[in-house]
């Protein structure tokens, strides 16, 4: 007996098979119907609709057996999405090298077999619609046509549940985000009034009190000016990349080198009291760079932002695992509080600190929400007065 090898694309395979939702579900009239059909145009005993899952052939209808699958590496149907045929025949499993042996023989009777391989429009093999006979035999030309015919009917109707999973997924992701949109519309509607109001107050104080003399206060309202604009480019910035996030996730997988996308932020972010490194391999293939840039100006951005020291010092690290490419930007400035450090992720959450500059709660909230949709995870590690590290990580 041999064990049908596995195909080319296997894993590729099974996480298309896995759209289909059909595995370990319950019996369905459509497709009981179809092997009914079947088992009655080729008079054969034994109809099945099969999915090849990783192990075994998991029968989404069974017509003449009581069970609902069987191991893979005993399969015929393993051996017919290998065919590359429109259909595959066993005349007689006894004779069939591939077969001798095999304890489906004894066990079922399994002599004669006729599987047409149910192809999807991407080319993937979801399985089979077969049939099996205790004897051996042939089919007639009508038969086999009625077989490949029927097998085609099944991909449809598949089909047609998987986009109506896709639908669902979609309505619902349409749902909630149209939710957060007007949550989101709701908060900064109502926050940009207080910043806005500010500056306009101040800047009238500061008008009337710089008029024939300067004093200390005046120092006082142009900081309050600028924490106000801060607070103001920060709601922009965080508006901008949440409406910006989705179609960062288009953008094509390239290979990146990470010394130059390190000296394009720094371009872009420091001034000339500020340092920012790199460590780590520098060549990055195949990742979204239009993504990762975005996360490491942000994580940038906040690491100079939260940082009191003369001369501020940010490193870019990375490292690539089997599965995932794997970031951390640390820095020296002011740190975390342990119990605050589960928040700073949460949209609109902001942390109250005398020493620490008004944040919005919009940033690392929508970078979080970037890694995830790109297959990753986010996390901070942070010691009061010593720095933080942020660290993420982007599937492959």
């Amino acid at each position: 007996m041999q064990i049908p090898q596995l195909p080319a694309n296997e894993l590729q395979r099974l996480k298309i098979v896995s759209e289909y939702q059909l595995l370990d579900t319950l019996s369905e009239e459509d497709y009981d119907n179809m092997t009914s059909l079947v088992a009655t145009i080729c008079d054969a005993p034994v109809s099945l609709i099969t999915i090849i899952d990783k192990d075994r052939n998991y029968f989404k209808s069974h017509h003449g057996v009581p069970f609902k699958e069987s191991p893979r590496d005993i399969s015929f149907c393993g051996h017919a999405i290998l065919a590359n045929e429109p259909i595959f025949i066993i005349k007689d499993a006894r004779l069939d090298e591939r077969f001798i042996g095999n304890p489906l023989i004894e066990a079922a009777s399994a002599i004669f077999y006729a599987g047409v391989p149910l192809i999807n429009p991407e080319g993937y093999a979801l399985g089979t619609l077969c049939i099996f006979d205790h004897k051996p035999r042939v089919l007639t030309d009508s038969q086999k046509y009625a077989l490949i015919t029927l097998g085609k009917q099944v991909v449809n109707s598949m089909e047609l549940r998987r986009q109506n999973l896709k639908l669902e997924t979609a309505k619902y992701e349409l749902t909630k985000h149209n939710i957060e949109l007007k949550q989101f519309a709701s908060h900064v509607s109502h926050d940009l009034k207080s910043p806005l109001a500010n500056i306009i107050s101040l800047t009238y104080l500061l008008k009337d009190d710089l008029k024939g003399k300067h004093s200390d206060s005046s120092l006082e309202y142009l900081e309050y000016i600028e924490d106000s604009a801060l607070i103001l480019k920060d709601y922009i910035d965080g508006i901008l990349l949440h409406y910006k996030a989705d179609e960062l996730l288009k953008a094509e997988k390239e290979d990146v080198q990470l010394s130059l996308l390190t000296e394009d932020i720094k371009q872009l972010l420091l001034t000339k009291n500020d340092s920012l490194t790199h460590s780590g391999q520098d060549d990055i293939e195949n990742i979204n760079k239009s993504a990762l840039t975005q996360i490491l100006i942000n994580l940038v951005d906040n690491a100079l932002k939260y940082n009191q020291n003369e001369h501020r010092a940010i490193t870019i690290s990375y490292a690539e695992e089997p599965k995932f490419h794997k970031f951390s930007v640390s820095d020296n400035g002011i740190g975390i509080e342990k119990d605050k450090q589960s928040l700073i992720f949460k949209l609109f959450a902001t942390i109250p600190d005398k020493n620490r500059k008004p944040s919005t709660g919009i940033g690392l909230s929508t970078i979080k929400n970037l890694v995830n949709k790109l297959g990753g995870e986010i996390n901070v590690s942070s010691d009061l007065g010593k720095g933080s590290v942020f660290t993420f990580t982007i599937a492959k």
